[in-house]
């Protein structure tokens, strides 16, 4: 394991793991830290040099005062620290997996960059979480407004409730790591990138994605609507596939890592799974 020394990846808990000649960056979403990959690491690390790292909003960061509210306004600015990351990491063209929020951050990234990206993987992602005319987001503007006020109001709790819903609640497990990482989170931090998240509306950027994207969505999401990564796949301007993973839930690294591992083999072009 190689953890980078540089000032950016080294405040964002940045390590490369495995070997191989091409790499590849798992970038986690709202409320998660790079554990979150921990399941699927292993088998990734075979064949690819693997680079994880922490948001700066993520609990899981021990400097609070890297993440500034003035600086992260939007998801603009994350694409910005990703691309000194992959910089700095010197293994580009990379294979972008980026999980909900860090979806929209690797494409904002690759319209910036191109060459730095070879593929982005798309999981749970969504550009806009609200419905508006014929698109469907999947809230209502009072769903969103009521989320905001009950992280406000007690985000202990919320963290608890909001977990059990987006987890597939079939596996305990996961459903108590992901209370823990949003509990780790500092509530100032969680509310500014949760009013970022939900009140954003990215579609107008798929157009000039040219990079070829594979997206990835579960049967049922109650983040994401289904609709959601066909309307991407239609948007995007480079070559872009849908793949539906079998399960619930907005996050399949944690409860269905196999069949998430299954279709990162099929598309990355390896098969080796490992048994557990």
């Amino acid at each position: 394991m190689v953890v980078l020394e540089q000032g950016l990846s080294t405040a964002m808990n940045a390590k490369i793991i495995g070997s191989g000649s091409e790499g590849i960056v798992l970038a986690h979403g709202y409320g998660t830290d790079q554990s979150i990959w921990d399941k699927i690491l292993p088998h990734l690390a075979q064949h690819y040099r693997v680079l994880v790292f922490d948001w700066t909003f993520s609990g899981a960061v021990k400097d609070p005062n890297l993440f500034d509210p003035v600086k992260y306004t939007s998801y603009e600015a994350f694409a910005n620290d990703l691309i000194a990351l992959v910089d700095e990491i010197n293994l580009q063209p990379v294979v972008f997996v980026g999980h909900s929020m860090s979806g929209m951050i690797g494409c904002i990234a690759s319209i910036k960059r191109p060459e730095l990206f070879k593929r982005l993987i798309l999981v749970g992602a969504s550009p806009r979480y609200i419905n508006i005319d014929d698109y469907e987001g999947g809230f209502e503007k009072s769903d969103i407004e009521q989320i905001i006020l009950n992280i406000e109001s007690n985000y202990e709790n919320w963290a608890t409730a909001f977990a059990s819903l987006v987890v597939d609640q079939k596996d305990p497990l996961s459903v108590d790591k992901f209370t823990k990482c949003l509990r780790r989170m500092r509530p100032e931090a969680a509310l500014h990138v949760a009013k970022i998240i939900f009140y954003s509306d990215e579609r107008d950027i798929f157009d000039k994605v040219m990079t070829p994207c594979t997206i990835i969505q579960t049967t049922s999401d109650i983040v994401v609507p289904k609709s959601v990564a066909f309307y991407m796949q239609n948007k995007i301007k480079g070559k872009s596939t849908v793949e539906i993973i079998e399960t619930d839930g907005h996050f399949p690294q944690l409860t269905a890592h196999l069949q998430l591992l299954q279709v990162l083999g099929n598309v990355l072009g390896f098969a080796d799974l490992g048994h557990n």
